[in-house]
């Protein structure tokens, strides 16, 4: 439940924001596949602590910080093209345990002597996996558990000394060994929630071959990252952007575990919250936990900035730049602060950053899919120094976190909500008049889903405001109104997520109060767009 490397760092340390001193159990060495965090996400829900780093990284590196295990990950490449990224050979040679995960798998058959080509015919989506040889990597996986494939190549020739472990009806390589090395490779991806049988195949991995041992759990994080922090400011005071989401809350607690009153939680009301959150989290901090909240009213600040700005890039940067702004003046009021605190999490890094590697240089490419407030819109004139010690967490983690802190449930399973809150889920121009309408309208998702028992089944349950006005007709009257978009989402992590089944019945309350109660609205329809294509948030 830590912080990973940097992919190219040419030493193996360990990110400085990560609050941990610890080296990994295990190593992703990431090739480019967008499933690389997700692997790094199922070994720590092993309880076994690991890191991504990039493929360039050299056998000396990994030799340094002796990990029990490696883990080779996907990637858009096919091994046999020109210039199709590899690792250092001399891994083979290090007696680490090894195990490839589709490009992984036909990169250590390519270079360990077999061949890989084209395949006859591609593979996606679910297959049976047929066991051949039950014993290591696939003890007690099932014969017949569906394995999640994506695939245009096949092993064609196996290596010296390694044999079959299970095929399925497309591929006859699917999973192989060299037992006597611990070199192993599937050809499916076990970290997807897809594959039935992934969490068995990589606990196999973890204990069984690579014998870690189960230690990295939420109190081995907590006590790791209380330690670090302490480390890293001293006796210096610490400002946090306080949200009231899951995210800034459990960071309040942390760092107030931390470092105790020299922690100071700003909360400013840019006047982009949920009805009624202000007044609920100075409450909750400031009078319930005796955490020290500074409130701050900002709203008309905030939405001047946005005047007349539609495009969604220059929302988040300009509320991000605000945001710190904000704090600068106020810092030098209640001050002075050398640290800011931030809830950034591994999602936010991953979709600000990209995940795609560079085959040249194996330098992460900067795909970005959006930024945010905690990543993207920071200025390049930040007059303070960074503390963000959940980093490489997981939402889920975060969670998990928050609870052992002593987090109530109304905090610890709140829906997450963006940075730059209800200005990013108003298409185009923000306005107060837009924002009271949405207020409004979110105010009864929220409500009608919690009543119906689904808030905690649901990853996110939220209404949008679109540019648009539409046609209606309300009392025999001709209506020219606003519609909104029900937004519900189910996931694990953000990662990746489907569009959650609601009862119809739950729909029609929904759509007939936020029409009956909210002026201005009079359509209500219902976005059904997993993730990917789309994001969970529309802009």
């Amino acid at each position: 439940m830590s912080s990973t490397a940097s992919p190219t760092a040419p030493v193996p340390q360990l990110d400085a924001t990560s609050q941990s001193t610890r080296y990994p159990a295990i190593v992703i060495l990431d090739f480019g596949s967008q499933y690389s965090e997700l692997i790094a996400r199922r070994v720590r829900e092993t309880e076994v602590f690991s890191l991504v780093m990039g493929y360039t990284t050299t056998a000396k590196e990994l030799q340094a910080i002796a990990p029990r295990g490696i883990i080779l990950s996907g990637g858009p490449s096919s091994v046999y093209e020109p210039g199709a990224p590899v690792c250092d050979p001399a891994i083979w040679e290090l007696g680490i345990p090894v195990l490839g995960v589709c490009y992984g798998m036909q990169l250590m058959v390519q270079q360990l002597g077999g061949s890989v080509v084209a395949a006859g015919r591609a593979e996606y989506g679910k297959a049976p996996l047929h066991v051949d040889d039950p014993i290591d990597l696939l003890t007690n996986v099932e014969d017949g558990s569906t394995m999640w494939m994506s695939h245009g190549d096949s092993v064609e020739r196996l290596p010296e000394g390694f044999l079959r472990l299970a095929h399925t009806e497309n591929t006859p390589e699917a999973a192989v060994a060299n037992h006597q090395r611990r070199l192993y490779g599937v050809q499916f991806h076990p970290e997807v929630v897809h594959s039935t049988g992934g969490m068995a195949m990589l606990r196999n991995f973890v204990y069984h071959i690579c014998g870690c041992e189960a230690d990295w759990t939420t109190a081995a994080f907590i006590d790791e990252a209380v330690a670090g922090v302490r480390a890293q400011v001293g006796d210096k005071r610490v400002l946090l952007a306080l949200s009231g989401g899951v995210d800034s809350s459990t960071l309040a607690f942390l760092l107030h575990k931390a470092i105790g009153d020299q922690l100071t939680c700003m909360f400013i009301d840019q006047g982009f919250m949920r009805k009624g959150e202000p007044e609920f989290l100075v409450e909750f901090f400031d009078k319930r936990f005796h955490i020290n909240v500074e409130y701050i009213n900002a709203r008309e600040r905030f939405i001047s900035k946005l005047d007349g700005v539609t495009d969604p890039e220059e929302k988040r940067k300009l509320i991000g730049t605000e945001f710190i702004r904000v704090f600068e003046e106020e810092s030098k009021r209640l001050g002075p602060f050398d640290y800011l605190a931030q809830g950034t999490l591994y999602p936010d890094v991953i979709e600000s950053a990209g995940t795609g590697i560079d085959p040249k240089t194996g330098e992460r490419v900067a795909v970005k899919i959006k930024s945010h407030h905690n990543v993207g819109g920071l200025p390049k004139d930040l007059q303070f120094k960074l503390v963000e010690p959940l980093r490489r967490l997981f939402k889920d983690e975060v969670r998990k976190v928050g609870r052992s802190l002593g987090l109530p449930q109304e905090i610890v399973g709140r829906h997450p909500f963006p940075g730059p809150g209800l200005a990013i889920r108003i298409l185009g121009e923000v306005t107060s008049e837009k924002l009271n309408i949405l207020r409004d309208a979110d105010l009864v998702v929220r409500e009608e889903v919690k009543e119906a028992g689904l808030y905690n089944e649901i990853w996110q349950a939220f209404a949008v405001l679109l540019p648009v006005r539409t046609v209606g007709v309300m009392g025999d009257k001709r209506t020219y109104a606003f519609p909104i978009v029900l937004r519900c989402v189910s996931s694990e992590d953000g990662m990746t997520a489907d569009w959650s089944r609601l009862p119809y019945d739950l729909l029609e309350k929904i759509s007939n109060r936020i029409v009956n109660e909210v002026k201005g609205v009079n359509r209500v329809v219902l976005d059904i767009t997993s993730k990917p294509p789309g994001t969970i948030e529309w802009e």
